[in-house]
């Protein structure tokens, strides 16, 4: 498939649609009759999607969406067919020491890691509630827009349950750890105006006008230079594990990495022409 072929291509895979539009990728999660909750097979199609996109040319921002006026996304949902596991041998119990763990690293943790590890910024088009595990994909992305009607909850204790999906990861890194125990604690509603607040969400605007705040916020990193993007995405995202030492380095290499891009030259040019710089996105 050539990159015009991918431009205008529409793809529909279980209730998972991928669209490229002018360098933007829509990846909208489109099961708006089961709170747009995720079972595996729609997850790996989502991974697969965001990892497409990190290789693709033509795409330099990636939008994470949802159908409907409800719901951005619920988290697993537990109907729908499970991954294929070997044989049990007879005499052994239904579950063995290790599944568990293995079930979750192999399920929304690699989703989870592949909005993060994505190679172009990742946008949050938050139309509704995103609860659970769908509250971590929000976490997730890049830069979050919310409808005034959306909203976050952190439902894993009414069910009993530790929060999954890179929660206690994601969220002490963007509201401090008092402030995530008091939303994993209390599992109350989080509107989208202290989302704000909080610095979970970039902008909180009103519900007709989520798409084209979105669209205007998009259009404007696809001109921008992918792989500066890219590479500062990497470098702010490792920010949190390194040393002083260690991010330093990586800065640097970084910076020789993008050197031997097309949109480096292509800015050094512009600026020394005094004119406007027109980034390519490789």
């Amino acid at each position: 498939m050539t990159d015009a072929d991918q431009t205008d291509a529409t793809e529909v895979d279980d209730r998972i649609r991928y669209e490229v539009r002018d360098g933007v990728a829509y990846l909208t999660i489109d099961a708006p009759d089961a709170g747009n909750s995720l079972t595996a097979h729609m997850r790996y199609r989502l991974i697969e999607h965001l990892e497409w996109a990190s290789a693709d040319d033509a795409v330099r921002v990636v939008v994470l969406g949802a159908s409907g006026e409800r719901h951005f996304c619920t988290g697993a949902n537990l109907g729908g067919p499970q991954p294929p596991a070997p044989a049990k041998p007879e005499g052994a119990p239904d579950r063995a020491v290790g599944d568990a763990a293995r079930m979750i690293r192999r399920g929304w943790q690699r989703l989870i890691a592949a909005v993060l590890d994505c190679e172009v910024p990742v946008i949050a088009a938050v139309n509704g509630t995103a609860a659970g595990a769908g509250a971590h994909l929000v976490l997730a992305c890049d830069l979050v827009v919310m409808a005034e009607r959306a909203k976050l909850v952190e439902v894993f204790v009414r069910r009993g349950i530790l929060p999954d999906a890179g929660g206690a990861y994601l969220l002490p890194r963007i509201v401090g750890p008092q402030i995530t125990k008091e939303l994993m604690f209390l599992a109350d509603d989080v509107p989208a105006s202290r989302c704000a607040q909080l610095g979970i969400a970039n902008r909180v605007v009103p519900d007709d006008q989520l798409a084209g705040t979105v669209d205007e916020l998009a259009a404007r990193l696809a001109e921008a230079p992918t792989k500066a993007l890219g590479l500062t995405k990497w470098l702010v995202n490792r920010s949190f594990e390194s040393s002083r030492h260690t991010a330093f380095e990586e800065e640097a290499v970084a910076q020789d990495l993008l050197a031997a891009s097309e949109d480096f030259a292509e800015g050094l040019l512009a600026f020394r022409e005094r004119r406007a710089p027109v980034f390519r996105g490789y």
